[in-house]
Formats: structure tokens, C-alpha cells, sequence
């Protein structure tokens, strides 16, 4: 099998493990920097080039960006046109990136949320922060990505300040209450197909409430709860995607979900968890792909 990994680097864990992985099953794999695909959109036979050479593949794993997200999803778009196989649809995949939409679509499924208000206006800020409990609070960017545009603040007018001088540089934010008893931690599910082949828990540095690994964070391998695994792949199915990460508070009235990650890392979880993700993700690439199999019929 011909299997494209779009990555814009191949020097990356996870592309480099993908690739690895996928070799060592006795397949092709080719890391294709999306941004250099050329796309001829046409009625009967659309195409994309690639480095000058037509790109015919059997089964795309898209890497795509969180900045490049708009010409990458037209990428594996093109590529379903002409029947590759997708690991993640370009539709999911857009989905889960629109932070607003993607937690509209699992309050819609009755998927445990912290309380998350949305505001254009500056004059509606008390509204809203009443709105999630008043603080502290978490403020958050919707572009935002590793931890990047998170804020936490601790007092109602510090949240005026935070929130006011985003929407002054016209940004889009949300505003959650600050789940306090999670103590700093969050957990990640690997959801592949629909299940949990991984998990783990990850602790902020001292001092920091944002978990990420990027920003310092640990990781552990943890065992979750039978509610933990049915909220994973149920945030999993809510937003299309066959591979992703689902990350999750602990709250005092069970799991929430902060984030559907499409194109989650696989170095902290398969460190975490001493766990083959990337083959994980490649056998299920050879036991579900072929032509012409997208199937995303999710409204929203």
C-alpha cells in the first residue's frame, strides 16, 4: 500500500514514527509537505502534484497545522476526490479545529463541558463572566494551540482586563469556569477507530495550571474510568474523526472535554505508555482502507 503522512516536517516524532511504522508493515510511505501540493480541480479526473510528479497514493495520514489548516484540509479534500483513503476526513478534520464549533457539536451529545460562554461585545463581559461562575476563570483563544492564549484569571476584574484586550485586537476567545479540583492535570485518550488505545495523565510544572508538555508538563500512563473511555470515543464520533486525542478534566461532576485534538503528538503518550501508537494507527489503516471510502455524514 501507498500510504502520503502530510507533514511539513519529516524530521517530527510522530511523522518519523508513522513513516517507520508503516515500513516496517511492508508498505510505501512518502512525508508530503501539503503546502507544496499543487491542486488541479477539474470535473472528471481532479489531481495534485506534488514536487512536479502526479501524487497517486492508496491512503493519506494527514499532519496538518493548526495555522495551515485551510489549504492542508483542502489537500486531503483533493485527495478524497480522488478516492484516497483518509485517516481523518478534511470535513472532521475542519470541525474539530473551530474550538467554538467543536464544543457546540458535544454539548449537542449531551458530552460533559466545563460552563463556556462566548462573547463579541465588550459591553456583554460581566455577562458572561457571571455567566461561568465568575472567577477564576480561564480565558481562551480560539486560534490558540499548545497552551498558547490560555489565560487564567482570579479575579472578575482581571478577566474584564484579559478579555477586553483580546476583543481589542479583535480576537476570538472563550471564556470557562476553572475546573480548580483538577489540581492542574488533564487527561489524554488516543482514541483509533472507536477505541482507547492509550491514555495518560499529564501534570503541569509547579506553579503552572496549563498541563501541556510543550510548556513543561509530566506524563504518566493511567487507567481510566469506564465514564473517562465512553467520553473519549463519544467526543471521538461527535466530530468524525477515526484518530485523534481527546483531552479531559476531572471534575467534581465527572469528565469534561477541553479539546478534540485531529492530529494529536504521539511522542508524550507513546513514552507515557511504552504503547506502539503509531502501529496502532497503521493496522488500522490496513484493516479499513479503500477507494472512495468517505463516509462523513455528520451535520454541523
Amino acid at each position: 500500500m501507498k500510504i502520503a503522512i502530510l507533514s511539513r516536517r519529516s524530521s517530527l516524532y510522530s511523522t518519523r514514527r508513522l513513516k517507520e511504522a508503516a515500513e516496517d508493515a511492508g508498505h510505501q510511505a512518502i512525508v508530503v509537505d501539503y503546502l507544496r501540493c499543487s491542486m488541479n480541480i477539474t470535473t472528471h479526473r481532479p489531481s495534485i502534484l506534488y514536487q512536479g510528479k502526479p501524487l497517486a497514493m492508496d491512503a493519506v495520514i494527514p499532519r496538518i497545522g493548526a495555522s495551515k489548516t485551510f489549504y492542508g484540509t483542502a489537500v486531503v479534500r483533493q485527495l478524497e476526490m480522488m478516492g484516497v483513503f483518509p485517516l481523518n476526513e478534511s470535513q472532521a478534520i475542519a470541525r474539530s479545529r473551530d474550538k467554538l464549533r467543536c464544543l457546540q457539536l458535544l454539548s449537542r451529545r449531551g458530552i460533559g463541558l466545563p460552563v463556556t460562554g462566548y462573547v463579541h461585545s465588550t459591553k456583554d463581559v460581566s455577562e458572561v463572566i457571571e455567566m461561568v461562575g465568575g472567577a477564576p476563570l480561564v480565558v481562551k483563544l480560539l486560534e490558540g494551540t499548545q497552551g498558547i492564549g490560555v489565560v487564567l484569571c482570579e479575579t472578575h476584574k482581571a478577566a474584564e482586563s484579559v478579555i477586553e484586550a483580546f476583543r481589542g485586537l479583535d480576537a476570538n476567545i472563550l471564556v470557562q469556569e476553572f475546573i480548580k479540583e483538577a489540581g492542574g492535570a488533564d487527561l489524554r485518550a488516543f482514541i483509533v477507530g472507536d477505541k482507547v488505545v492509550a491514555a495518560m495523565r499529564r501534570q503541569g510544572a509547579p506553579g503552572e495550571f496549563r498541563s501541556n508538555l510543550h510548556r513543561g508538563g509530566s506524563a504518566e500512563k493511567i487507567k481510566l474510568t469506564p465514564e473517562e473511555r465512553s467520553t473519549a470515543v463519544r467526543s471521538a464520533k461527535a466530530m468524525g474523526l477515526r484518530v485523534c486525542g481527546v483531552d479531559m478534566l476531572r471534575s467534581n461532576h465527572g469528565p469534561v472535554v477541553m479539546e478534540v485534538n485531529s492530529s494529536p503528538g504521539l511522542e508524550g503518550i507513546e513514552e507515557a505508555t511504552d504503547i506502539d501508537v503509531a502501529g496502532r494507527i497503521i493496522k488500522y489503516i490496513e484493516d479499513n482502507a479503500s477507494p472512495n471510502k468517505t463516509r462523513d455524514r455528520i451535520k454541523g
